[in-house]
């Protein structure tokens, strides 16, 4: 009788392993999608172009990318449950924790602006205007893509260092950042910034000169990160962890100098533009990109602590409360090993 108790304990147990494990199997991959604003500049604009070296992705995740207008846009998805893993400025990452109410957690780097040796957003006046200083900037129009964004608060900031304060000094005029270039040299604005690549534009190196750089502003920023909700990484936390250690491998790959013809390649099929115009893509004339994903939470801070003292946002945020850097640590010793 004891045998035959036992032998049905066993049995079921079996069954349930056996469920179990079917069950899990058959466990479908976590959706991740990831956006992008700007083309070569977020990682999700071209990093399908390498997913050969993705090992994980169609089996613990699959990965979606998707392009929005504008961070405004991606912190309603998140909201919304529409989007895992979002690039934000530092601007906007404020927003999304204050005004929306988001548990924001940064999981990584995206680039960085104005670390030494490497490219720092260009802030541009005409030759002809007779601006050779930021206090002929009174009375002025300042262009920019809209209130509140990584470069819009590094002009501001700029302006209020030297006592020039936005309505009472000067007037903001918004428009696209491919535009800034044509808005400057048909005097519709008398600065603009200057991102990579329209920074390259030819006329507007010829008949433009530059007032000042972003670093000159806010020393290094922190500008984009990559970043998700604290709920979703924790109930994903192992797909999340593979998607962190197949974004090193093709990041690395990027990076490599050995394979930058190809990335020209790649940036001509993203852009439409010959390859032979992409020299700077990767190298120190681009933005600073951590080779490990790993954002400079010190600077995030300082940069934070800007966009709250111009008034964006009502409270000094605690970046390191709102940082989550364990997925790209344990993903970075797995490729160590």
């Amino acid at each position: 009788m004891r045998f035959r108790n036992f032998m049905k304990v066993t049995a079921a147990g079996v069954f349930a392993l056996t469920v179990l494990g079917a069950a899990s199997a058959s466990a479908e991959p976590v959706k991740i999608r990831m956006s992008w604003v700007a083309p070569l500049a977020n990682w999700a604009s071209i990093v399908m172009e390498k997913k050969d070296l993705a090992t994980h992705m169609g089996k613990s995740y699959t990965l979606e990318t998707v392009h929005y207008q504008g961070t405004p846009q991606m912190i309603t998805a998140l909201a919304n449950n529409e989007l895992e893993v979002a690039s934000l400025a530092y601007s906007s990452l404020g927003l999304a924790i204050e005004n929306a109410g988001l548990d924001m957690r940064v999981i990584a780097d995206e680039f960085q602006d104005g670390v030494p040796g490497y490219f720092s957003t260009e802030f541009y006046v005409r030759k002809d205007a007779n601006i050779n200083k930021i206090e002929d900037l009174k009375g002025k129009v300042i262009g920019t893509n809209g209130a509140g964004s990584a470069v819009d608060i590094a002009a501001r900031a700029m302006l209020h260092k030297h006592g020039l304060e936005d309505k009472r000094d000067y007037t903001m005029l918004e428009g696209p950042l491919p535009a800034m270039p044509a808005m400057l040299l048909e005097k519709k604005a008398d600065l603009i910034p200057g991102v990579l690549p329209f920074a390259l534009n030819p006329k507007l190196r010829s008949d433009g000169k530059i007032l000042f750089h972003q670093s000159d502003a806010l020393g290094v920023t922190q500008m984009i990160v990559l970043a998700a909700r604290k709920s979703f990484i924790d109930k994903n936390r192992a797909a999340m962890v593979d998607y962190m250690e197949d974004m090193l491998r093709i990041v690395h790959w990027y990076l490599d100098p050995k394979n930058h013809d190809e990335a020209a390649k790649i940036a001509s099929k993203i852009t439409k533009a010959p390859p032979e115009r992409f020299g700077w893509l990767f190298t120190k004339a681009d933005a600073y990109r951590d080779p490990d994903m790993m954002p400079n939470l010190d600077a995030l801070q300082r940069n934070m602590d800007a966009t709250q003292q111009l008034g964006f946002i009502k409270q000094k945020l605690d970046v390191k409360k709102y940082s989550d850097l364990s997925l790209v640590k344990d993903a970075t010793a797995r490729l160590k090993k």
